[in-house]
């Protein structure tokens, strides 16, 4: 049998500069604000299409605010694990708890007796977190509706909500439904395109801007 080998690049460090350099060349950020542009780019490279920058949506100081809550060590609440294991943590504080609720017990009876889904009903369970946190969604509408009408009944108020669920029924409404609210900062991906590694993404772009702003702070800075 013979070998098959491939010509192709190897080097991780080599991978992330050469990618991030095309989709920086490809995008254009007049448009958004300066602490905007590590998401943008996180996002078009999660998407792996630069015109996904074009959807993106935001509120005044969504990403310094998701910033100072992630400095504060503030929880990080996801839909679901692919969000949550996507997260990288030597960005973030040490002991930043990443929570998802969705596999927990309690779940699936809260989802049968709200007929309702389980990411849904997995939403109740953010309360005690909710204050100051900063919210990931990237996989189901249902689990963003159900904050929106949290928030709207009185719930806590995260740092920010990151919006960004991902599909053909519900996703672009309850995205919509985001930014129209406006009731507390954050940052959507509008339409269908989204999902969980676009939202870890996003998460990773502000926790890797915080560092390396720390790091110029401290003179650590490469």
């Amino acid at each position: 049998m013979t070998a098959m080998h491939f010509d192709y690049l190897r080097d991780p460090d080599t991978i992330y500069r050469e990618s991030f350099a095309a989709i920086s060349s490809a995008a254009d950020l007049g448009a958004l604000p300066e602490d905007m542009h590590a998401v943008a780019l996180r996002v078009a490279h999660a998407c792996g299409d630069v015109a996904a920058i074009g959807d993106l949506r935001w509120s005044d100081g969504a990403a310094l605010a998701g910033q100072r809550a992630l400095a504060a060590g503030a929880p990080i609440l996801t839909d679901s694990r692919m969000v949550a294991d996507g997260i990288i943590r030597r960005a973030l504080p040490a002991d930043t708890p990443v929570l998802c609720t969705l596999g927990l017990g309690s779940v699936r009876g809260l989802a049968a007796r709200g007929r309702t889904t389980r990411s849904a009903a997995a939403v109740e369970l953010w309360v005690p977190w909710l204050e100051g946190a900063v919210v990931a969604v990237g996989n189901a509408p249902t689990a963003l509706f159900r904050l929106l009408e949290g928030l709207a009944a009185g719930w806590p108020r995260p740092a920010l909500i990151v919006g960004m669920p991902v599909g053909y029924v519900g996703a672009r409404e309850v995205k919509d439904a985001l930014i129209d609210a406006n009731a507390t900062p954050y940052i959507a991906l509008t339409g269908r395109r989204g999902g969980s590694a676009v939202a870890a993404a996003t998460i990773n772009a502000l926790a890797n801007a915080l560092s390396n702003a720390l790091a110029i702070e401290q003179g650590s800075a490469p």
